[in-house]
């Protein structure tokens, strides 16, 4: 099947282009797996296609305030984006509050200059400032190796409690028992192929120039260097045109 769905059909089709069953490919079943899951992990880890923007919505607990962090499935890659946990102009508790007053007097004087579409922009962005001032935004740490998003809030003033939600944009990783397409991907269909190549040298190396029947000599050194080769030419295609710009790893906060 040329074209791959299932993880199976995607180790036939790489052990064909090897030149199974015209030539016995000496890999064993385990390094099969084993380099499969390698080039599924490099796939998930640096590759766009391989990743879907989404957003997660999470209400604050006791037990999160307590631990000063929110647990989140495994399958996110990272957090992008971190929307904040409150507004003091449209989440406002207490009328005496000195936040919400000192709000309350900028938002008077700006209604005294109503204008056109621009002023009311550059208002928009101004009470937008105001609220980052007086309210303050939580710094975030997300933990991919813990699968934790760490808030870093004043949790003795109640900024951060149970019963708020929390908004972050992230990146999850497309599943591929889900998403059978994944598969077929060429660049994980060459990089698989590639790594079993190099396995496949790597075997025969130890029997570097052994004479088999027929006058056939092994040369598993020139199978793991063309492999070598070939898996660093994939790698740095892929990180010339398929990887996110670094700055998509950065988390940052917005409106």
């Amino acid at each position: 099947m040329a074209n791959p769905t299932s993880r199976a059909t995607l180790i036939d089709y790489a052990k064909r282009r090897l030149g199974d069953p015209v030539i016995e490919i000496n890999v064993d079943e385990d390094q099969v797996e084993d380099r499969v899951d390698e080039a599924l992990q490099y796939y998930q880890e640096f590759h766009s296609d391989a990743t879907v923007r989404t957003y997660l919505k999470h209400l604050i607990t006791a037990d999160d305030v307590t631990n000063e962090y929110i647990s989140v499935a495994n399958n996110v890659l990272f957090v992008s984006k971190m929307f904040p946990l409150t507004s003091s102009f449209q989440n406002s508790r207490n009328f005496f509050d000195i936040k919400y007053q000192m709000m309350l007097n900028d938002i008077a004087d700006l209604m005294n200059f109503a204008g056109d579409l621009a002023y009311y922009e550059q208002m928009q962005q101004y009470l937008s400032l105001l609220d980052m001032k007086l309210n303050g935004h939580p710094q975030v740490q997300f933990s991919r190796k813990q699968n934790r998003l760490y808030i870093f809030g004043d949790f003795a003033d109640n900024d951060i409690k149970a019963g708020d939600y929390i908004v972050a944009e992230i990146y999850s990783i497309v599943d591929p028992e889900t998403h059978t397409s994944v598969y077929n991907d060429m660049f994980l269909k060459e990089y698989t192929t590639a790594l079993i190549k190099q396995q496949w040298g790597m075997n025969l190396i130890k029997f570097e120039g052994m004479q088999l029947p027929g006058g056939v000599v092994l040369n598993g050194r020139q199978i793991y260097d063309d492999a070598t080769s070939e898996i660093a030419t994939l790698r740095e295609n892929l990180r010339l045109e398929h990887e996110f710009p670094p700055d998509f790893f950065v988390g940052w906060y917005g409106n």
